[in-house]
């Protein structure tokens, strides 16, 4: 078929399975399951219970056990269909997120191509709407032994909310192999080179997975095709060049491999030296980020540059994330800011922690509406190298929020980002921790402000100062001083103004770490019989922690938590606790109740043994009400002098002072 004049083919997206033949993760790849769709949200009802069974049901698999025979798997791009079955490809990997493609790139057909072997094979097409009702669009019957293939032009004009393409693959008497599949499109001839990208990766501690993921890198020549330069940022003691797994990698990515050591500053401070470092040699049309702490798959590289490419304006482009123990299960589809809280989160019709291995994208409503997000986290992020120059680098917030408020900082500036289905990386989770507890606290709160102060479209800052102080509360009532502690410390560094955040970035996790020694919620044991054994005055009426309060129940725990602050603390309750609570159960509604408790953490590698301290809790409560107050009261001026300092800070001038301190503080 001749294209129209001006434009030559290119593939968009390649069929595609997994490298080892890894059957946790054969469900993002190959369906062998039907489709149950789960229950249109508006036929049951409108009453919060009508919603909850529909979201229970939503969850429930769909899936039989059954799976592919890892023989199956050919090679990356050929899969053996057995005679008599059938299989969908309408799958993470595999669909096509068609809806995508219309919205942001100048792509308005494309192109399935799929080629099979084995007689009586069929192709059947079909695509989805955004409520996730699927439709058959074409099918194709293979009349030879041999290798055949069968083309489907497939219009990109209904799917402005939503919606997928993908095709299935049937046999009947004799079995048949799947050769190729493409989607592909006729773009103009300027957009068919793919645009090279410099990767940049920041790594603590992690050898062994830096030493693996750069690797996949470099053994995937269609990857290293588009690959200018691999910066690592090496900011730990367990250096990644010591790692035995490292040979193999250097070998792979040769010349393009540069090690960049310099001193702890952070994920932000690693990957602003690499926008630094890209801007330098100025020869990629892309940076990405990729985090230490992951396995890749390395066809979703080449994805979002694909994407990219075609994009009608310039846009960062992210991968989700799928857990790395539990391999079929998402993060999230999709990531937002919201402004009145000036919080992450994902949209209120995504559900969280989905896993695919027990129910399929085919048989689940949401995934087929668009999401459009904020940002994308930076543990997969591809940036246009023309809008580091045109908006900055990466804040100096050493960890948390970088990612959000760059994410805003070029929405504002037009760049939108595009969390792209079919480009992921499998990570190490982070929903086992509760980075609210520990020395992170303070980045979170510090840098949460920060990222307000820049971008909040209200005069004090919406709800935030409010919840803040709430929160403030609730860790006062249940005993976590140490937290409180940071948190005050936090704001302070916030009215010191945006030119302290260079200053500070190598030294500040030093000084919190060092902060938080002394406090009871702050000193862990790893075993539960470093700590003495429950011991009360008198038995109480009530021991199960378990039960989670509604809000009403929680206002009465709150006031009477409040009372109790005022009044001694048990004298046994120094030297025994008073109740033993699972990481899990140690809300702070019923720590409130309490005068001690052992309390483990959510990680399960340690417990602390919280103690009501009266006296501190007064001071820290009367530091916690006049920060707030003078924290609403001067919000104008903080976001006046936060925005005018934005470009400076941000500045490769500025950065590079950082970088030359840092690596003298290294060595």
């Amino acid at each position: 078929m001749s294209e129209p004049q001006g434009t030559e083919r290119r593939i968009l997206q390649r069929f595609v399975l997994p490298a080892d033949r890894d059957l946790d993760v054969v469900p993002l790849y190959v369906d062998t399951e039907a489709a149950v769709l789960d229950a249109d949200r508006d036929s049951v009802g409108a009453s919060k219970r009508a919603q909850e069974m529909n979201k229970t049901a939503a969850r429930q698999a769909t899936t039989a056990g059954t799976t592919l025979h890892p023989e199956a798997i050919l090679d990356r791009f050929r899969l053996k269909v057995e005679h008599s079955s059938r299989l969908s490809l309408g799958t993470y990997f595999n669909a096509f997120p068609a809806s995508y493609w219309q919205r942001w790139t100048i792509v308005d057909e494309v192109r399935l191509d799929v080629t099979v072997r084995g007689l009586g094979a069929s192709v059947t097409v079909y695509r989805s709407m955004a409520n996730g009702r699927s439709q058959r669009v074409d099918g194709w019957t293979s009349e030879s032994e041999g290798a055949a293939t069968a083309s489907f032009d497939l219009p990109l004009t209904a799917f402005v909310d939503g919606g997928w393409y993908w095709f299935d693959v049937a046999t009947a008497d004799a079995e048949a192999v799947i050769e190729e599949a493409t989607w592909s499109a006729a773009v103009p001839a300027d957009r068919i080179a793919a645009g090279s990208v410099t990767i940049g990766i920041t790594t603590m501690n992690r050898p062994d997975f830096c030493s693996e993921l750069l690797a996949q890198i470099g053994e995937d020549p269609d990857v290293m095709s588009v690959v200018d330069e691999v910066l690592v940022m090496e900011q730990g003691t367990k250096k990644v060049v010591d790692d035995p797994a490292f040979a193999k990698a250097e070998a792979a990515l040769g010349t393009k491999l540069r090690i960049i050591e310099q001193g702890n500053i952070g994920g932000s401070g690693g990957f602003a030296r690499a926008q630094f470092e890209s801007l330098k040699s100025d020869r990629s049309k892309y940076v990405l980020f990729l985090d230490d702490d992951i396995v890749a798959e390395p066809e979703s590289i080449l994805r979002v540059i694909t994407f990219g490419d075609l994009a009608r304006r310039p846009t960062i482009v992210g991968g989700h994330m799928f857990s790395i123990y539990s391999k079929a299960q998402l993060h999230s589809f999709g990531e937002i800011v919201n402004r009145y809280r000036f919080w992450w989160t994902s949209p209120d019709y995504l559900e969280t922690q989905w896993d695919f291995g027990a129910r399929n994208l085919r048989s689940t409503r949401w995934l087929h509406r668009r999401v459009d997000v904020d940002f994308n986290p930076w543990f997969m992020c591809l940036i246009p190298l023309s809008t580091v120059k045109e908006i900055g680098l990466s804040l100096p917030l050493f960890i948390k929020w970088d990612d959000s408020e760059y994410g805003l900082r070029a929405q504002a500036a037009g760049v939108p980002t595009v969390s792209m289905p079919g480009a992921a990386v499998w990570h190490v989770p982070w929903t086992d921790k509760n980075d609210a507890l520990d020395w992170q606290a303070f980045f979170h709160q510090r840098n949460r402000f920060v990222a307000a102060l820049l971008h909040s479209p209200f005069q004090h800052g919406g709800r935030m100062v409010r919840e803040s102080f709430n929160q403030q509360v609730k860790h006062l009532i249940a005993m976590q001083y140490s937290v409180v502690e940071m948190r005050l410390q936090a704001l302070e560094d916030v009215f010191k103004g945006p030119h302290e955040l260079h200053g500070k970035l190598g030294t500040r996790l030093g000084e919190v770490r060092e902060m938080r020694k002394g406090f009871d919620d702050a000193t862990l044991a790893p075993h539960r019989e470093a700590f003495p054994e429950v011991r009360l005055e008198k038995p109480r009426k009530r021991t199960d922690y378990s039960k989670i309060l509604g809000l009403k129940a929680q206002l009465v725990s709150a006031g009477l938590g409040a009372v109790r602050q005022f009044r001694p603390a048990k004298p046994l309750s120094r030297e025994f606790p008073q109740a033993n609570l699972p990481a899990m159960d140690a809300r702070w509604y019923h720590l409130a109740k309490l005068d001690s408790a052992i309390v483990s953490m959510p990680d399960g590698t340690s417990a602390a043994f919280y103690r009501r301290q009266p006296e501190q809790f007064r001071d820290l409560l009367r530091r916690t009400v006049e920060i707030h107050q003078r924290l609403h009261r001067e919000w104008p001026r903080l976001a006046q002098e936060y925005r005018g300092a934005l470009g400076e800070i941000t500045s490769p001038e500025v950065w590079e002072k950082t970088f030359l301190e840092s690596t003298k503080d290294n060595a």
